[in-house]
C-alpha cells in the first residue's frame, strides 16, 4: 500500500509518496491547482501502482476542489487533522517547515492512524455548511453595527439604554428610527444609517433561518427530533460532520467531535479529563444542546443528578452528558442517512 500525502495550498499542491513503512518514494509539486493539475497528479501516482491511498490535511476551504476531482476519478482520500501533523514533523529526522516536509508529515500521520475519516462527495452537507457559515457572518456583522449604534445613541441621549438584544427585533429598530427622525446632526445621520443596515441584515438572517429550517426538516428528520437540537443546530451538525458514513463507529465520531474523554491514569487511580481535541464547532453545538437538555429534559436532569450522587462535579457531569448525547446524535444521523439511501434506491427503481 502506497500513501500519498498532500500539502494543499491556494495556488500549489505538493505530494509525497511513502511506502507502508513511511519511507519516502517520490515527490511532486503542481504549478497551479486546476482540475488538469489534479489529474496529472493521479497519472504521476500511477507509477507506484494501483494499491494506493491519498491523505490530505483537513482544511476543506483549500482542498475541496482537489477532493472533488480525486473522488470523481475513483481515488480514495482520508482527511488528516492538523494536530496529527505536528507529531509527525517532530518525530521526523528533517528539521524546518516546507511543503515537502508537511506533505510527508500528512502521509506518515495517515499511516499511523488507520481509522481516519474518509472524504466523499456530499453536496447537501456542503450547502448547509455554507448557508450556516454565511448566516453566522451576517449575525457577526449585525452585532458590530449594533455596538456602534449603541455608542452613538448613548452620545445622543445617555439616559436611553435599550436592552442589549433589543436591536435584533424590528420593533425596537422602529422605535430607534422614530427617535432619530427629528435630529439634524452627523451622529444622528450615522445612527439612522446603522438602523437601516441592521434592519436589512435582520431580514437576510431571518430568511436564511427559514431556509435552513426547511432544508433540515427534509435532510435530517430524526436529528431534528432530539431535544435541544434546533433546526440551526441540526444544520450546523450536518455541515460540520460532512457525512456520518465517514465514521466507522460512535466512538470514532465522539473522538472527532471532542466529546471522548482523555484518560489520565496515575498509579492506582483511573481518571478522565476534558479533551481539547476534535472539531470545536461540532463540540460547541453539542455543548449547547447538552445545556438545553440539562435545563429542560427529564432524562438528562436525572442523569446529572445520578452523576452528582456519585461524586462528580457539575462540569464532569455535563461532559458525561455530552458524550451520551454524541452517541444519540450519531445514531440519529445514521438513521437519516439510511432513510436517504432508501429514498435514492426507490427513485432509481
Amino acid at each position: 500500500m502506497i500513501t500519498l500525502g498532500i500539502d494543499a495550498h491556494k495556488r500549489t499542491h505538493t505530494v509525497v509518496a511513502v511506502d507502508d513503512l513511511g519511507r519516502q518514494l517520490g515527490t511532486k509539486t503542481t504549478n497551479t491547482t486546476t482540475t488538469a493539475d489534479h489529474l496529472a497528479l493521479i497519472r504521476w501516482a500511477d507509477r507506484f501502482g494501483p494499491d494506493r491511498s491519498w491523505a490530505v490535511e483537513d482544511c476543506r476551504n483549500l482542498s475541496r476542489r482537489l477532493e472533488r476531482d480525486m473522488l470523481a476519478a475513483g481515488e480514495r482520500i482520508v482527511r488528516v487533522p492538523a494536530k496529527l501533523m505536528a507529531h509527525s514533523r517532530d518525530s521526523a529526522r528533517t528539521y524546518g517547515k516546507s511543503d515537502p516536509i508537511d506533505a510527508l508529515a500528512v502521509a506518515r500521520a495517515a499511516l499511523r492512524e488507520p481509522d481516519l475519516p474518509t472524504a466523499h462527495l456530499d453536496d447537501e452537507a456542503r450547502e448547509l455548511r455554507l448557508l450556516v457559515d454565511h448566516r453566522e457572518d451576517l449575525v457577526a456583522e449585525r452585532t458590530r453595527h449594533i455596538n456602534r449604534l449603541r455608542w452613538h445613541l448613548h452620545e445622543i441621549d445617555p439616559s436611553w439604554d435599550p436592552n442589549p438584544r433589543a436591536f435584533s427585533t424590528f420593533k425596537h429598530l422602529d422605535i430607534a428610527a422614530g427617535r432619530l427622525a427629528g435630529l439634524d446632526t452627523v451622529v444622528a445621520r450615522i445612527a439612522r444609517e446603522l438602523v437601516e443596515r441592521i434592519r436589512n441584515l435582520t431580514v437576510d438572517i431571518n430568511q436564511l433561518r427559514t431556509e435552513l429550517e426547511e432544508r433540515t426538516e427534509t435532510a435530517a428528520p430524526t436529528l431534528s427530533q432530539i431535544h435541544g437540537i434546533s433546526a440551526l443546530a441540526a444544520a450546523k451538525l450536518i455541515g460540520e460532520v460532512a457525512g456520518i458514513e465517514r465514521f466507522h463507529s460512535r466512538h470514532a465520531f465522539a473522538r472527532h467531535n471532542g466529546t471522548a474523554p482523555t484518560p489520565v491514569w496515575s498509579a492506582n487511580h483511573t481518571r478522565h479529563r476534558l479533551s481539547r481535541a476534535g472539531n470545536r464547532q461540532l463540540n460547541a453545538a453539542i455543548h449547547r444542546a447538552a445545556l438545553t437538555q440539562a435545563r429542560s429534559h427529564p432524562d438528562a436532569i436525572a442523569f446529572l443528578e445520578h452523576r452528582a450522587n456519585q461524586g462528580s462535579t457539575r462540569k464532569e457531569a455535563i461532559r458525561s452528558l455530552k458524550r451520551r448525547l454524541s452517541d444519540v446524535i450519531y445514531r440519529a444521523m445514521v438513521t437519516d442517512a439510511t432513510l436517504k439511501q432508501k429514498d435514492r434506491h426507490a427513485l432509481a427503481a
